[in-house]
């Protein structure tokens, strides 16, 4: 295996962490097992960040999925069923939009994704101005993905025909779209820029 499988594949292994408890929620929770649903993802958040938090190192997709599927879970418990209705009704919407709003929103700080790019690359390039626009463009497209996904998610809330379409076949493309995009579009710049500045 070369070194640019290594890590591509180092790359996307570490988003894959970050966004499985909220990919076991979303496949999880449906109207009568959301509750489930957001107990598994807690769990899940937990057990999968654990070894990065005992390190002192905090992402901000991982806590804001620890905060979310725990506030959820506390929900559950201590709440009425009837003064859960939204929550049956939007979980999977809901889900989706916070993972939209915290990648959307790290672009005017620190891109998220730029917090797993730093550890499959050298420390001397954190800073260089192609390793920062790569991590706002993953940024940026897996803002959108997740966008989409909550408004594809709304539609099939608000159609009577075509909902496998909205709640799983398209955003299971988008998704298999954003993660092979993510494998490729770092080391295709990188490439660029080195054959610039190889270039007289």
């Amino acid at each position: 295996m070369s070194e640019t499988e290594t890590r591509s594949g180092r790359r996307t292994g570490n988003l894959f962490f970050a966004f499985a408890p909220w990919i076991i929620f979303i496949v999880v929770a449906s109207p009568s097992t959301w509750e489930y649903a957001a107990l598994a993802g807690l769990v899940a958040a937990v057990v999968l960040n654990l070894p990065d938090m005992r390190r002192g190192s905090f992402k901000i997709l991982e806590v804001t999925g620890i905060v979310f599927f725990a506030l959820l879970s506390v929900l559950a418990l201590f709440l009425d069923r009837q003064d859960l209705d939204w929550v049956e009704r939007y979980a999977q919407v809901l889900s989706s939009a916070v993972i939209a709003v915290v990648a959307l929103g790290s672009l005017a700080f620190v891109p998220f994704t730029e917090q797993y790019a730093r550890e499959s690359t050298p420390r001397e390039v954190w800073g260089t101005p192609v390793f920062r626009h790569v991590n706002r463009v993953l940024t940026l497209l897996w803002g959108a993905v997740f966008a989409a996904t909550a408004l594809l998610g709304l539609l099939a809330l608000h159609t009577s025909s075509g909902r496998d379409w909205f709640n799983w076949i398209i955003p299971v493309v988008l998704l298999v779209l954003a993660v092979r995009f993510t494998e490729k579009y770092p080391d295709r710049v990188r490439e660029r820029s080195r054959h610039a500045h190889a270039s007289p």
